[in-house]
């Protein structure tokens, strides 16, 4: 990507961009949400840090579910003995997202620093494809034990595909005034994805982790000058260039690979929709024994509310 490159149309907020930067070996993905966030946390009325993990949950599910080649599903779900007992997002392609988390109001309230570790506790956090019925789930799972999601992530590639990746993630809060109302406030979040692929798989091997006192001592290992630049280079973002919201994606590629040239693709969409429909509720009622159902019932009806969009299904136990 040239300079003048950057006068063409930006993707936008709520738009995954694929890059690639030949010279370095390195291609990855990058997003900046804005309104679709609003929707879903929004919906919630979360307190303000389970609005920032949940953020920082979804920006790493579109950024890892929009590398699907097929038509499928890609689920992150986390369960820990924190405050925030249990997250789950899922982006179903092309761009469908949706999430909510389970939290303890009072634990998150006591927190003296609710960062993003201390929310999560201690547990797992699972990430899932699934493309569809008659085929066979593949999960993998990291453990939770005091890290964020950026390392996670990095944990995730290294243990289940061998490939080395670099994580950045950021979310902020916007004030934005109209004249003669009220301030709104408004999320963003952002977060870039690398990873180094070259055409030799020697060149992306990584070091073996050392099963004795020696761990950490091999000086012998080398690694790839191209991967060590690139990730020098994902390490100089800052926050702030993130939760800009006049800092595009495309921008900021260019200033971090303009010297190497990095080529950005057409994004992807995505936006928030629960799969979710009075239906699929409807299937799964009929699929308990009568004695279940007599249990849900309240006054007289099932009420069923969706735990991401909220929505809630009214129906007759007669019905069934």
């Amino acid at each position: 990507m040239t300079e003048n490159t950057l006068n063409i149309d930006f993707a936008g907020q709520d738009a995954v961009i694929p890059f690639q930067v030949e010279p370095l070996d390195v291609r990855g993905r990058a997003v900046q949400l804005g309104p679709m966030l609003d929707t879903i946390l929004d919906r919630h009325n979360y307190p303000e840090p389970v609005s920032r993990l949940l953020a920082e949950t979804v920006v790493l599910t579109v950024l890892l579910g929009t590398a699907l080649k097929f038509d499928g599903k890609f689920i992150l779900q986390t369960q820990t003995d924190g405050p925030v007992s249990m997250i789950v997002t899922d982006f179903t392609t092309p761009g469908s997202v949706r999430a909510y988390a389970r939290y303890d109001a009072d634990a998150v309230a006591a927190l003296q620093t609710p960062d993003p570790i201390a929310l999560l506790g201690k547990g797992t956090l699972a990430m899932t494809i699934d493309q569809g019925e008659y085929t066979q789930r593949y999960q993998g799972i990291v453990q939770l034990d005091g890290v964020g999601l950026e390392e996670v992530a990095r944990r995730y590639f290294k243990q289940s595909e061998q490939i080395p990746t670099e994580v950045r993630i950021a979310v902020g809060e916007v004030l934005t005034r109209n004249e003669g109302s009220s301030p709104r406030h408004n999320w963003t979040a952002s977060g870039v994805l690398l990873q180094f692929l070259p055409d030799s798989t020697e060149r992306m091997r990584q070091k073996d982790l050392h099963g004795g006192d020696g761990a950490n001592e091999d000086n012998d290992f080398q690694e790839d000058d191209a991967w060590a630049e690139a990730q020098a280079l994902m390490n100089t973002i800052e926050d702030v260039e993130l939760t800009d919201t006049a800092v595009e994606p495309e921008r900021l590629l260019y200033r971090l690979f303009h010297e190497h040239g990095v080529r950005v693709f057409d994004g992807t969409k995505v936006s928030d929709n629960c799969s979710c429909s009075e239906k699929k509720v409807r299937n799964v009622l009929s699929g308990l024994s009568s004695e279940e159902r007599a249990e849900s019932v309240e006054a007289e009806q099932i009420s069923v509310t969706c735990e991401f969009c909220s929505s809630t299904y009214i129906f007759d136990p007669a019905s069934f």
